[in-house]
């Protein structure tokens, strides 16, 4: 598996932005799609965004469209997710995942990081 760690995280006002970063170790990070998930306190993981191996395809969830951006960069072995006019419900523990395929479903992914809180107030 691939080591994640997860950064930039922590309490931004609603209407604020945050980007969040995903380290990977290891060489072979160009070779895995990327996705974003959350979770809060008492709900399902939840996907939030997706982007393959070259980065030129992004999938998002509905609830974060026009507001939330990943990205990566393989020669940093790094994702990102960029996140604008947040809002209170996207309160949550935020994890970055590696797996074979640009997918929404958890089970795809075989790499997770420990994540990092986000948390918005209004």
């Amino acid at each position: 598996q691939v080591q994640l760690v997860e950064s930039g995280g922590g309490l931004v006002q609603a209407g604020g932005s945050v980007r969040l970063s995903c380290a990977a170790s290891g060489r072979t990070f160009r070779n895995y799609a990327m996705g974003w998930f959350r979770q809060a306190p008492g709900k399902e993981r939840e996907f939030v965004a997706a982007i393959s191996w070259s980065g030129r395809m992004t999938y998002y969830a509905d609830s974060v469209k026009g507001r939330f951006t990943i990205s990566r960069d393989n020669a940093k072995n790094t994702v990102y997710l960029q996140m604008n006019s947040l809002k209170p419900e996207d309160t949550a523990v935020y994890y970055c995942a590696a797996g074979g395929a640009t997918v929404a479903v958890a089970t795809a992914y075989d790499s997770w990081g420990q994540g990092t809180q986000v948390t918005v107030s209004s």
